[in-house]
């Protein structure tokens, strides 16, 4: 399978960069052919233009300021998101990625504005590593926006075709060194499994 794997943290000692580490190795391993975009590592720029907001519905000249990363999306057939949450959020990075990419004509059709259409339809699984500062209760009284944007937006945008796997680390802060192992090792087993 075709895997785009989406990381995002600016820190290469992180513990989010070891998962990351840990889902590239572990699903070349599985035999799937893996694009690894670390949006930091390659500099994307998460800032949409005044130019690309006034063109954003204008298919497909929306197209041309993030042609090659469309491609990479376009030809995927499963994505996988590792990043920390912050202020209960996505990081700003990754929020620009959605922001930039998922627009008309590449993630949803709006040619009828009363019937807007999937259209990230070949994306057969979604899969997420994410971490959490702070206990799940205050996740979940906070809305837990990450987990709808992975498990509910992503998925509209598929025809809600795609499996959905969210792996989630809650409390980081005061995370030791056996419930880091734990959550390591069954995330490589959802890799090995994908």
């Amino acid at each position: 399978m075709k895997i785009l794997v989406v990381f995002c943290h600016p820190v290469e000692t992180s513990f989010a960069a070891s998962m990351h580490h840990d889902v590239v190795q572990t699903l070349r391993a599985a035999g799937h052919e893996v694009d690894d975009f670390d949006l930091y590592a390659e500099g994307f720029n998460p800032v949409m233009s005044r130019e690309e907001r006034l063109g954003y519905h204008e298919v497909p000249t929306n197209r041309i300021p993030v042609e090659p990363y469309l491609r990479r999306l376009e030809t995927a057939e499963a994505l996988v998101f590792c990043f920390p949450t912050w202020c209960f959020g996505l990081p700003a990075m990754l929020k620009g990625f959605f922001d930039r990419l998922l627009m008309p004509g590449v993630a949803f059709d709006i040619s009828d504005p009363a019937h807007v259409k999937p259209a990230l339809t070949h994306i057969r699984r979604i899969s997420a590593v994410v971490t959490y500062g702070r206990p799940r209760w205050m996740a979940l009284y906070m809305g837990d926006p990450p987990r709808k944007v992975i498990t509910r937006y992503l998925k509209a945008l598929t025809g809600s075709k795609a499996r959905i796997d969210y792996h989630a680390h809650y409390h980081m802060n005061v995370a030791t060194p056996q419930t880091l192992q734990r959550f390591r090792d069954r995330v490589k087993a959802a890799m090995a499994a994908f």
